[in-house]
């Protein structure tokens, strides 16, 4: 298991949300496991070049009895030329009921933004999820609440107590990723969270995800939440581990 798997739990039913590197995440986590599935439950851009093929089926249950190039994806239809739709949450718990493998799965949507709280609709986290890994850019530290950098700054304003236009503090982040509001919004029963902060690129980064990090730490139910990764994902790489 590589230590970037280990880290965030990405084993079995694993889903993705968040802002700031979630299909990067999927994508990296994917590269490193020997037999994994690429999926979603909302809608995903194209993703074929990360993976060895994409199956584009109403019945996965029956591709994954003959799979045998991995990654795989796997959707039901392409619903938009540069997006695929997602499978319904429960085709997805059958999906990681029948693979032995990790099932990597897109839970929610950010329009290309560096941070998020959710919606009224979403996630959309299937009921068996294992792990459930909320993300945040590190690179919104600093930033004003708006919608330059964050998709909903109005959702993100009232999970942390500020207004729209607000410098974005590293409270901030942490409020909204340990809030059953935020990061936290859907994970099920017995289920673990990894918040990762992504996009530690240098110093002043890594000393504001530790930052993030203390505040999640401090805010969240720690019996769901054991730790905060901090890492770098578009080279994979585990900057730290806060406990």
């Amino acid at each position: 298991m590589s230590e970037l798997t280990a880290a965030l739990d990405a084993e079995g039913l694993v889903c993705v949300v968040g802002a700031g590197g979630k299909k990067t995440t999927m994508y990296a986590l994917a590269a490193e496991s020997d037999r994994a599935v690429v999926t979603a439950t909302v809608r995903i851009p194209i993703f074929d070049p990360h993976v060895a093929r994409v199956e584009v089926t109403e019945d996965p249950l029956a591709t994954l009895v003959t799979a045998d190039d991995w990654p795989l994806g796997l959707v039901p239809e392409r619903e938009f030329e540069d997006r695929y739709r997602g499978y319904e949450p429960d085709t997805v718990d059958e999906i990681g009921a029948a693979h032995d493998g990790p099932v990597l799965v897109k839970a929610d949507g950010a329009r290309m933004r560096d941070f998020k709280a959710p919606g009224a609709n979403e996630p959309r986290i299937p009921e068996q999820a294992d792990t459930v890994i909320p993300v945040a850019s590190a690179h919104v530290v600093g930033e004003p609440l708006s919608e330059e950098l964050v998709h909903r700054p109005e959702r993100v304003a009232a999970v942390a107590g500020i207004e729209v236009g607000d410098e974005i503090t590293p409270e901030v982040v942490g409020r909204v990723l340990a809030s059953p509001d935020g990061g936290l919004r859907g994970v099920p029963p017995g289920a673990t969270a990894i918040p990762l902060v992504n996009k530690v690129d240098d110093e002043g980064d890594l000393e504001a995800a530790r930052e993030i990090a203390d505040a999640v730490l401090e805010h969240a139910d720690r019996s769901i939440v054991p730790r905060v990764v901090l890492a770098r994902m578009v080279d994979a790489e585990v900057r730290e581990i806060v406990e």
